[in-house]
């Protein structure tokens, strides 16, 4: 009976607790991405693999004979 009688309060608390660590978590994030940025730059001269994907459209016979 007590605890519905404070339910309010529990989730008033729970509420003061969650928003701000919530905010912590998020900054702490911001921080790590941009020290990992800063670390590791990427070097100009690096080639990106590419991949090409090349296929034909199926005509509707063949997806019918799909189904």
């Amino acid at each position: 009976m007590k605890i519905r009688k404070n339910l309010e309060a529990v989730f008033l608390v729970a509420a003061i607790v969650t928003v701000p660590a919530s905010f912590a978590a998020d900054r702490v994030q911001e921080l790590h991405a941009a020290r990992t940025a800063q670390a590791a730059p990427v070097a100009a001269d690096a080639k990106m693999n590419v991949v090409v994907v090349k296929g034909h459209r199926l005509s509707a016979a063949e997806k019918a004979q799909l189904n």
